[in-house]
């Protein structure tokens, strides 16, 4: 590999860790038209394994912002991130897959908790899978595999 190459990678790679958290940011607070902003035109998220939905991007979001409301309180900590680049049209790096597990801690809105402990938290991994575009780096699709979860009580 020449140096220009090995450079080349180290960027996307950095670009591809900020997506994954800027997708964190979104969701943990709430900034739907963010999250939207991270996904390619036919982007999609599957978030079934979690009790959610399966669809296109935007609708996705639209179901998120409902559903987020019983939580004032949301983090996601996504480590352990594996990147692989993908060959698309005989392109070295056109295509980009992360796997990495998360733990999710929230608080339900009047939760018993107080300050200092989530009422819910829940754990998995994650499956990105992104795209080079004309406007940088974007989710084709996000997919949730959830593992476990601890509710209150």
């Amino acid at each position: 590999m020449t140096q220009r190459v090995e450079l080349a990678t180290v960027m996307d790679r950095l670009a591809v860790d900020e997506m994954v958290t800027d997708y964190a940011v979104a969701v943990d607070d709430g900034d739907w038209a963010a999250y939207r902003e991270l996904f390619a035109p036919d982007g999609r998220a599957d978030y079934r394994s979690a009790g959610g939905i399966e669809g296109e991007a935007g609708e996705v979001a639209e179901w998120l912002a409902e559903s987020m409301r019983v939580f004032s309180m949301r983090q996601h900590l996504i480590v352990n991130r594996r990147v692989r680049f993908g060959i698309l049209d005989q392109d070295t790096g056109d295509t980009a897959r992360v796997r990495a597990d998360y733990v999710n801690p929230m608080r339900l809105v009047g939760g018993q908790g107080g300050a200092g402990a989530p009422d819910f938290v829940c754990g998995g991994r994650y499956a990105f899978g992104l795209l080079r575009t004309h406007d940088g780096w974007r989710f084709r699709e996000v997919v949730v595999e959830e593992k476990w979860r601890r509710l209150p009580g």
